[in-house]
């Protein structure tokens, strides 16, 4: 009979869930928060909109409404209607309204009009929740802070680092594992791999470098042709040279 394969200890599990972290940043050395913006309070904004929303469909609208609301009184003021009109492509725009509204109106009672740096003053405002607060903190105060999105709770638990479904529990537990000076680059590279390989419904295994360390390895197709096709992004050709160099045997990192 085949040996019982032996449960992962807390220190094999941090050992691991640390090297996929350094392997995704080989393999995605220009991982970045993919909403644009130039200040705080248009990165608070443009979480706001992102919600049920695609990041590239955010920043085709932001542009013209940063323009037209620089500051967090012109949200505080805003006249509804035109607010509502220039959000209306991100979807549910009067819900996003409403909480751009408030949310300016906050920051010039609260705050004096500036975005706090700390997660308990940021997810007092209105629309901004623990997931807001940290992509925030870790992209416009260089505050490290894990973002527990849609696609990094999926992977995570893919990843077999946990199996826990409440957002902010998955962001303590991954906490523990990840180096804090990481956490929110490890939250790009995760994000980006899940957009960019790690599909859903179909991930690409074959052609994912992470496939020797990956307990879901197999879920997606194993055959590295049929795997390639899957893959999306300018990082294409980048991925699948990485993930040819693990199928050889080659480790990435030590």
């Amino acid at each position: 009979m085949p040996t019982a394969k032996k449960p992962e200890t807390k220190l094999g599990l941090t050992r691991r869930a640390r090297r996929m972290v350094r392997t995704l940043a080989e393999g995605y050395p220009d991982a970045h928060c993919e909403l644009d913006f130039t200040t705080p309070l248009e990165l608070v904004v443009a979480v706001v909109l992102s919600a049920q929303c695609t990041d590239k469909k955010v920043n085709e609208v932001t542009p013209a409404l940063f323009a037209k609301y620089p500051t967090a009184a012109d949200y505080a003021g805003a006249d509804r209607v035109e607010l509502e009109e220039m959000i209306r492509p991100t979807g549910f725009y009067r819900n996003k309204a409403t909480s751009l509204m408030g949310l300016g109106a906050a920051l010039v009672e609260q705050h004096d009009g500036v975005v706090p740096g700390k997660l308990d003053e940021l997810v007092k405002l209105p629309g901004v929740g623990r997931k807001t607060a940290n992509v925030v903190l870790g992209n416009a105060f260089d505050v490290p802070g894990i973002t527990v999105d849609t696609h990094f709770g999926r992977l995570v638990r893919r990843f077999g680092w946990t199996d826990l479904e409440d957002a902010v529990k998955v962001e303590h537990a991954i906490g523990e594992l990840v180096e804090k000076r990481d956490w929110t680059m490890a939250s790009h590279w995760i994000i980006f791999h899940g957009r960019r390989v790690c599909h859903a419904k179909t991930p690409a295994c074959g052609a994912c470098l992470l496939m020797k360390d990956c307990p879901s390895y197999g879920l997606g197709p194993e055959d590295p042709v049929k795997a390639e096709k899957l893959v999306k992004g300018d990082e294409k050709p980048r991925l699948i040279e990485l993930a040819e160099r693990v199928r050889a045997g080659e480790k990435l990192v030590g």
